[in-house]
């Protein structure tokens, strides 16, 4: 199940899927504000979020709701942007100006214009673990590849 709050994202994945003739997929239009509260309990076994965390307007009650959504003993796989939540500890990130541009003119925007907290893309490890754990996550593993200058992969349990 794929889920978004863009009604354009959303058609697009229907589209493509429709084209594959994917029919054990599906996609839905929503608002993940309140996800604390709606996520179905203990349904999944792997979720995965893809630079998407920082951008929501409430980042914490989404991280709730995949942790309530999330089986006791299911895995979740969050990319996100790699950088400190520290400015003076980014400075020489190979990509960082380009990031927090990334941020200011997308990210940041897209939570503030609905009210949200705009964490922005360069929330950094040390806010995407706090978080995290307030989400109730206990186990939180950062990986790096070695090709991606710009990603933390999280693998996270509960």
């Amino acid at each position: 199940m794929g889920m978004d709050i863009s009604v354009e994202a959303i058609g697009a994945a229907r589209s493509d899927a429709s084209q594959k003739h994917m029919q054990n997929v599906e996609f839905v239009i929503r608002d993940l504000s309140d996800f604390h509260e709606t996520a179905e309990s203990e349904a999944f076994d792997f979720i995965t979020s893809f630079d998407a965390i920082h951008d929501q307007i409430k980042p914490l009650n989404v991280l709730k709701g995949i942790h309530r959504a999330l089986k006791s003993d299911g895995v979740f796989l969050m990319q996100d942007i790699k950088g400190s939540s520290q400015v003076y500890n980014n400075v020489d990130h190979p990509i960082g100006t380009f990031l927090y541009t990334i941020s200011t003119m997308h990210c940041m925007t897209v939570s503030l214009s609905q009210g949200g907290e705009g964490l922005g893309a360069m929330w950094g490890e040390e806010k995407a673990r706090e978080y995290l754990e307030k989400a109730g996550f206990m186990s939180i593993e950062t990986n790096q590849l070695a090709h991606d200058i710009q990603n933390n992969w999280y693998v996270i349990r509960k």
